[in-house]
């Protein structure tokens, strides 16, 4: 049997299921009662909502004790996800595209990785410092950035051990350029987070820089001599 888009776009399309998805872009794992709320449906919506969801194989859950958690499936999920929002945005009648919130425009998680206008800087830099080669907007770690990324700590080999892309560009809501993905993306923002160069926002996207944080990032990621510190 083909693969029949129709069913996947059926189930995103509806609005109570597109907010429930959207919800989990944070990349945390939330209720069914969590999700009812933000998608505001009564309970028992959002778990008619949530099957055919799960039935669909754009979420998982995860029990924990009495509990039960969604999340998005993958991370091919919420790229989708992210781009159909770049698109939803593309045929709106307003200029401003992406989150209204400043925070949010600056920095936010996309599912695992960075994403926002420091996002889209730092893609550009590595670029620009032949860090990454990009060919047909996709995006290749060079020797160059092999050296750069193991110099500050990136375990490379653990990192390509996965089906999973080392690098991917993907389509900023809010910036409509590429940021970084794959699972590098991932390393770099867990990195930032362990490094307390930022903070999460709680039940929110946003990701917040503190001074000396954002000082570090840089100096790291938009030099050519970076800091492991």
């Amino acid at each position: 049997m083909q693969p029949n888009i129709a069913v996947v776009a059926n189930l995103i399309g509806d609005n109570a299921r597109a907010k429930i998805l959207t919800a989990l872009l944070s990349g945390k794992a939330l209720t069914a009662t969590e999700l009812a709320l933000e998608a505001d449906i009564m309970p028992p919506t959002a778990s008619s909502h949530l099957a055919k969801l799960l039935s669909g194989n754009l979420l998982c859950v995860r029990k924990q004790g009495r509990h039960k958690y969604f999340q998005l499936k993958n991370h091919a999920v919420a790229e989708l996800l992210e781009q159909l929002l770049s698109i939803s945005a593309a045929n709106t009648n307003t200029v401003i595209t992406g989150p209204a919130d400043s925070e949010l425009r600056q920095a936010r998680i996309c599912y695992d990785h960075l994403a926002g206008e420091i996002a889209v800087a730092l893609y550009d830099n590595l670029l620009a410092q032949q860090l990454i080669t990009e060919h047909v907007q996709q995006p290749t770690l060079t020797a160059k950035g092999e050296a750069f990324f193991q110099r500050i700590g990136a375990d490379l080999s653990r990192l390509n051990a996965t089906k999973r892309p080392l690098c991917k560009a993907c389509l900023d809501w809010s910036e409509r350029r590429s940021h970084l993905a794959g699972t590098l993306g991932q390393w770099i923002l867990a990195d930032l987070l362990g490094k307390n160069w930022a903070s999460r926002e709680p039940d929110c996207r946003a990701i917040r820089f503190n001074a000396k944080g954002l000082a570090a990032f840089r100096r790291c990621y938009f030099t050519s001599q970076p800091s492991e510190g």
